[in-house]
């Protein structure tokens, strides 16, 4: 995992060189029938001195349109942005290839609008994989994930219109019960289901829970049947390659086809920032043919979306260097691992997955009081709380963690 460092004044150098290759709607180039503009002049201020000096809100102001999958061979799809739809392409390369440790140029992939879409687009490539590779009806497609994952999950699958296989997690260790596996891939072959596109989570939403996707992979492959393994990394993406340096969770594990990771989470990009990655061979499956308007057509759910948001991931990526961004995450999970140290001390009961910066405490040792001053998230706002979290970001002071920890060891000690 290697990637080099650049200094302020390299990116900003090269995000101008790529602008300057875009199409400049107010230069003397028409482009009389794209239907797309800059960004409206009498709210945004398009002269403004500082632009020279920020090249994302260049970007923002410059408007181009990303629309497309541009790691694919074939033209360019508008190619009016060329010099912004290269840095989404080494973004995609990057992250596939140094994070993921994805064979060079063996993956495709885009900025979708965030974790949700990018979920759901991989759902829609294997519903249209299965239907087009092996003849497979709708009705005999089922969507495997565990009761911890996202909501994306059942929302893709609804809107697919496929099946849905929710497994059991143990209350302790948070990964997928054996009996709950066996007992419902069992029914749902039974039933009819012969092909399976599985979730695996690299850091649940709640918990920061990790699924063990060899044992997953293992599991299907010795059931006999068709399956591929879609990861949502939508969280852990940017931190877990960095913090263990034995994760399974790369594109050299067989059983992996594809990657959700979010920029908008660790990375601290703008929100609209998921990433999608998928090996190749895959993403033809979703080509919208009837876009016959578009160069080299559309294979993404979301259709135009704003080239700046790829841009900002690749600055940030490029500005850190992978040193740096591993530094960074080894030291948000040392923050973490300092905070569990005070809760073993108190005797608080909690789950955290070591290579990542979360932490979910039982709710029976937080007061309602408490989770209310620290802004604390439930794992249910409809029913009793079982479980209360913390998230160790950039914008949690260490102040404000010395305080909840010290306002938490008060209540626990006036109880006893």
């Amino acid at each position: 995992m290697y990637w080099k460092k650049l200094s302020h004044e390299e990116v900003k150098k090269a995000v101008f060189e790529a602008l300057n290759k875009n199409h400049n709607y107010r230069g003397e180039n028409p482009a009389l029938g794209v239907p797309g503009t800059y960004l409206d002049t009498t709210e945004f201020y398009h002269d403004a001195p500082f632009l020279k000096d920020a090249p994302f809100m260049s970007v923002m102001v410059q408007n181009p349109n990303h629309i497309g999958i541009h790691t694919l061979s074939e033209e360019s799809v508008l190619d009016l942005f060329q010099g912004t739809q290269k840095i989404e392409r080494d973004l995609i390369n990057l992250v596939a290839e140094e994070v993921f440790a994805g064979e060079k140029g063996q993956q495709d992939g885009y900025v979708a609008t965030g974790g949700t879409e990018a979920n759901i687009q991989a759902m829609w490539v294997y519903r249209n994989f299965f239907q087009a590779e092996f003849g497979a009806k709708t009705k005999e497609i089922a969507v495997v994930y565990s009761s911890d994952s996202h909501y994306s999950m059942p929302k893709g699958a609804n809107l697919l219109n496929l099946h849905t296989i929710t497994l059991e997690v143990d209350e302790e260790t948070r990964q997928i019960t054996q009996e709950s596996l066996e007992s419902n891939i069992t029914k749902a072959k039974e039933n009819g289901i012969k092909y399976f596109i599985v979730i695996a989570n690299l850091s649940t939403t709640m918990f920061g829970s990790v699924d063990d996707v060899d044992r997953l992979g293992d599991y299907f492959t010795t059931a006999n049947v068709t399956f591929r393994i879609h990861v949502d990394a939508a969280y852990g993406g940017f931190i877990y390659p960095f913090t263990d340096e034995e994760s399974a969770y790369t594109f050299k594990n067989p059983y992996i086809t594809s990657f959700t990771s979010d920029g908008h989470k660790m990375l601290q990009t703008p929100y609209g920032t998921g990433l999608f990655l998928i090996r190749k061979g895959y993403i033809h499956h979703v080509c919208t043919e009837e876009a016959q308007y578009i160069p080299g057509k559309d294979y993404t759910l979301c259709g135009s979306r704003s080239g700046a948001n790829a841009v900002s991931m690749w600055m940030i990526l490029k500005i850190h260097g992978s040193e740096g961004w591993k530094y960074k995450m080894a030291s948000l999970c040392d923050r973490t691992e300092r905070i569990c140290t005070r809760l073993d001390r108190m005797g608080v009961k909690y789950f955290r997955n070591p290579h990542l910066n979360i932490i979910t405490i039982k709710s029976e040792f937080v007061s309602p009081r408490i989770a209310k001053k620290y802004n604390l998230v439930a794992d249910s706002y409809e029913h009793t709380p079982k479980w209360y979290k913390i998230v160790v970001m950039h914008h949690v002071r260490q102040g404000a963690l010395d305080s909840f920890l010290m306002d938490l060891e008060g209540e626990l000690v006036s109880k006893s």
